[in-house]
């Protein structure tokens, strides 16, 4: 059975505090549906300062979606690592852990937006020594033993329920990153397919006498809307699309490497490019993925579309990927 996501980034280029309530509502309440219906995963991540404002509390709006569900996991893919205080992530992240049942999975990046580094004073240069000191201090804190934190004798309580620890991965583009997973024995999530870099992943794995696996997107993993027809979904809803590339393009150097990295500048560039997508349930299903990733409030798209999307693909999709996934199976 392939996995389904849905991915939540809350942005909104005109937002007001009310626009924003409704939106951060109604994503809470697409994940409860999500949840009902069988979906895998909501998905979210963290952005700071942004014009368009971009989610900055992905363990805030966890917490909110653990609260409205039962069995759906949330991922926040991923965390700016070095922005955050060890100690209180710990702790948060052990809270979220137990009271959601241990669904909550976390990729901790380093980022690659200094002025997010600049808001929080944090020095940009020290990103990947930071970094380390998370990570390291996460997988300490968790045991719920004493441990040395900056040279004094400290203890983070309460343990969370999943053991050794909550699902932890590190995520990033290079080499720097493959190694530092190896090095703590954890899994390693790309930030595109990057086969040679799982490569290097693995020999590190030998050499550091560790244990850990890949979590790498697909060679195609775009992101999806469903509408029964989208030539015209595309002309109403394009724009909300390409303002998110563009955002997320502008705040890219030339050596990032990502699965959803467009260089579009026009709607129709986009579309023609593929990364984001308008489909049919009939072509959704057609696209045969390992992985389905709707995005159904991208860009501020208006509630009302988001939730159209996101039926067409829960009542129209999910249930027959399920059908395919059983059929060979023993019995059938």
């Amino acid at each position: 059975m392939p996995v389904s996501v849905v991915r939540f980034n809350l942005v909104d280029p005109a937002g007001t505090p009310e626009s924003l309530s409704a939106r951060y509502r109604a994503a809470v309440e697409m994940a409860a549906y999500a949840d009902e219906r069988g979906v895998d995963t909501v998905q979210t991540e963290e952005h700071h300062g942004a014009d368009n404002n971009w989610l900055p509390s992905p363990f805030t709006f966890a917490g909110a979606v653990f609260g409205a569900t039962h069995r759906i996991a949330v991922t926040v893919s991923a965390i700016i690592g070095p922005l955050h205080d060890p100690l209180r992530l710990a702790e948060d992240i052990a809270v979220l852990d137990l009271l959601s049942g241990g669904r909550l999975v976390t990729v901790a990046g380093i980022g690659y937006r200094p002025q997010e580094y600049a808001q929080f004073d944090v020095e940009w240069k020290r990103r990947g020594k930071l970094q380390d000191e998370l990570l390291e201090t996460l997988l300490a804190a968790w045991s719920g033993e004493e441990f040395t934190f900056r040279g004094r004798q400290v203890r983070v309580t309460p343990r969370p329920l999943t053991q050794p620890h909550p699902l932890l991965l590190v995520g990033g583009s290079s080499r720097a990153a493959a190694r530092r997973a190896a090095r703590l024995g954890l899994p390693f999530f790309p930030s595109a397919h990057l086969p040679d870099l799982d490569l290097y992943y693995k020999e590190r794995l030998a050499e550091y006498g560790t244990e850990g696996w890949t979590m790498m997107p697909a060679r195609t993993t775009p992101l999806l809307h469903l509408s029964e027809d989208p030539d015209r979904a595309w002309a109403a809803y394009g724009k909300h699309f390409l303002h998110e590339a563009r955002t997320y393009a502008s705040w890219q150097s030339a050596d990032i490497r990502s699965a959803v990295k467009s260089a579009a500048t026009t709607v129709d560039e986009l579309r023609a490019e593929g990364v984001y997508r308008i489909l049919t349930p009939d072509a959704c299903l057609a696209l045969g993925l390992d992985s389905y990733v709707l995005h159904p409030l991208s860009g501020g798209m208006p509630i009302e579309e988001g939730w159209r999307g996101l039926r067409l693909f829960c009542e129209n999709v999910l249930p027959r990927l399920k059908d395919l996934s059983q059929v060979g199976e023993p019995g059938q």
